[in-house]
């Protein structure tokens, strides 16, 4: 029997896309699927010439034919509803906020989280199928596994009944977007050094002090704010405090311009006595590390699915070019240089996936530990830095052009081995097992 996540992406997709589907019937077909480089170059040229893409992903042994209707509809949404804006949304700094509708439409938001609260009851598997179907075509700019895999799982798992009943189901369709506010402009991956304070006033959690680099500020509804309750107890001291944007007293800054990740917004946030009521504190207070410890062994798990994701995508399309670039009389595939190149990143890939799939597994099992969730987040992301990086090469002058792949990939990567734990951090925490 199939869960809800692939009955309603299968279902809840063919609906919502109909329409926008028959729009774009005229449009180019490589503008549509995006699988080759340059996809908007070759649009703008007029040609319509594509390859059939063939996934990578399709033969893994632990994927049902339940994951492959989800993928099926996941890869027809992102094709369909994301690929054509995007670059549009690098030019605004954001993605709309239709397009974040649209996917809780199509079940792509909260599929890991329980239907009883409008989710869809699926797997890890199926939250990785999303990002790899999303970063297959390098398209980093909605925040929807941060959203879905990162910050709904703190409400489901710390929240109250009444919190979860009023934020999870909105969540999940889209209608209220999320953002998790750790970083600070004097504490990143120290998170014992934040600054900000909710200080207990009566019924209410007066809250002072600035959050940066948030994904998904600018259009955050609610934000998971990380705040000192108890300075005095250092990281014992710190809470999880629910922040509703609307309230007085909280501004959004800048949406920070950054190397990569152009259509995705960062944002400043600034809070000025903002007054919370106190039923809106996650779990108990001063537990704010210990919840953080919990559930950052998942959040670097999906930075490592979303490294090992726009590897392989990028890698697939480069394939594809070297064998259809020519250079002296025959294509650049068929230079031994080429093939060894090839041969060394398939191989890096081939290992990665089985390491992420096996983490995959534990998470399903609720046996993922914090050093493997290391080791994913760290052998992917410094795999995708080589991976990236040989394939601009192999595009040659087209690599370094921001309309090919390969150059949106290349700039998208390097945040990979900050954000969610710096590669040292993660470093240092594999070298305590030793």
């Amino acid at each position: 029997m199939l869960s809800r996540v692939a009955l309603t992406c299968a279902r809840r997709l063919t609906q919502s896309t109909a329409a926008s589907i028959q729009q774009q019937h005229q449009q180019p077909r490589a503008l549509l699927s995006m699988g080759a480089s340059a996809a908007r170059a070759a649009a703008g040229a007029g040609s319509s010439k594509q390859q059939a893409y063939v996934s990578p992903f399709d033969e893994r042994p632990q994927l049902t034919d339940e994951h492959r209707i989800f993928r099926d509809a996941a890869r027809r949404f992102f094709e369909t509803e994301v690929a054509p804006h995007h670059a549009k949304w690098e030019q605004d700094g954001m993605v709309s906020r239709e397009v974040w509708e649209k996917a809780g439409a199509a079940g792509l938001l909260g599929t890991t989280i329980p239907v009883e609260y409008g989710g869809g009851g699926g797997d890890a598997f199926h939250a990785a199928i999303a990002v790899e179907e999303q970063l297959r075509l390098q398209l980093s700019g909605p925040g929807f596994s941060l959203h879905s895999d990162i910050i709904i799982p703190y409400i489901l798992h710390y929240g109250s009944e009444e919190q979860k009943q009023k934020w999870i189901p909105l969540m999940c369709q889209g209608k209220a977007i999320s953002a998790i506010g750790m970083s600070e402009p004097s504490a990143g991956s120290d998170l014992q050094g934040i600054k900000t304070t909710a200080v207990r006033d009566g019924d209410d959690y007066v809250i002072n002090g600035s959050k940066i680099f948030i994904s998904n500020g600018q259009m955050a509804d609610i934000i998971v704010l990380v705040a000192k309750t108890d300075p005095s107890k250092g990281a014992h001291g710190t809470s999880l405090i629910l922040v509703e944007t609307d309230r007085p007293g909280f501004q959004r800054g800048r949406n920070l311009k950054k190397l990569g990740l152009k259509a995705q917004d960062t944002s400043e946030l600034f809070f000025d006595n903002v007054r919370v009521p106190a039923s809106n504190l996650l779990g108990k207070e001063n537990h704010g590390f210990k919840y953080l410890m919990q559930e950052l062994g998942t959040e670097r798990l999906v930075i490592g699915v979303l490294s090992q994701a726009s590897a392989e995508g990028v890698f697939a399309d480069t394939v594809k070019y070297v064998n259809e670039r020519q250079a002296f009389g025959k294509s650049i595939a068929s230079f031994q240089n080429t093939k060894f190149k090839l041969a060394e990143m398939k191989t890096q890939l081939s290992v990665g996936r089985v390491f992420i799939d096996r983490c995959l597994e534990l998470q399903n099992q609720g046996k993922l530990d914090p050093v493997a969730a290391a080791i994913a987040k760290l052998h992917a992301g410094d795999m995708l830095a080589k991976i990236t990086d040989e394939c601009l090469q192999l595009h040659g002058g087209y690599g370094f052009m921001w309309e090919y792949t390969a150059a949106r990939a290349y700039a998208d990567a390097r945040v990979q081995r900050i954000y969610g734990g710096t590669s040292e951090i993660m470093k240092d925490i594999i070298s305590r097992t030793l």
